[in-house]
């Protein structure tokens, strides 16, 4: 059994795994949109989703900082353990962008943005022909596919530490 002092606690656990889901899952409807668009109506749930994460990253953000994280196992060099740095701070960046990115396409549309339809989620004051607009289509798009990669990096990571280093890296979050 690993230490409580060696794993994150439960709210950071919750809240890691509940986005995770949802990027993974927004990831998919993003992707699959446009194939699926005669079956079944994937963007209005993609936004849903998508500002959710949003709601949940600031939440996550707000946690981290009154919550120190557990140190990385001693068996971690320094190399890793910079590059697990480095992929949370990007990803951290990434559960911000793609939202904001996602919030202000959806708001220079024609239709209404709700959460899951229980009410309507303000608008921010963009058009189609604006600089904002014209920008956030593209970085959605490109962010992503470098969301899905780091995402694949992330999982491969983990199951490296998990089966063949045998170390706790992935129970710290389990």
């Amino acid at each position: 059994m690993l230490e409580a002092a060696a794993r994150y606690n439960r709210v950071a656990r919750l809240l890691h795994w509940s986005i995770a889901a949802l990027v993974i899952a927004n990831l998919g409807s993003g992707l699959l949109h446009e194939p699926l668009e005669g079956v079944v109506r994937l963007i209005p749930v993609h936004k849903a989703i998508g500002l959710t994460v949003l709601v949940l990253t600031l939440v996550r953000i707000a946690w981290r900082l009154t919550w120190t994280a557990p140190p990385h196992p001693a068996s971690m060099t320094r190399r890793e353990a910079a590059a697990a740095k480095a992929v949370h701070g990007v990803f951290y960046l990434l559960m911000l962008a793609m939202p904001l990115s996602g919030w202000i396409m959806a708001s220079a549309g024609k239709y209404p943005l709700t959460w899951f339809g229980l009410f309507d989620w303000p608008k921010l004051p963009v058009s189609r022909e604006g600089a904002a607009y014209a920008a956030a289509g593209p970085a959605h798009e490109w962010l992503g596919w470098l969301f899905l990669a780091l995402a694949v990096i992330h999982v491969a990571a983990a199951l490296r530490h998990h089966f063949i280093l045998r170390d706790d890296v992935l129970r710290r979050m389990a």
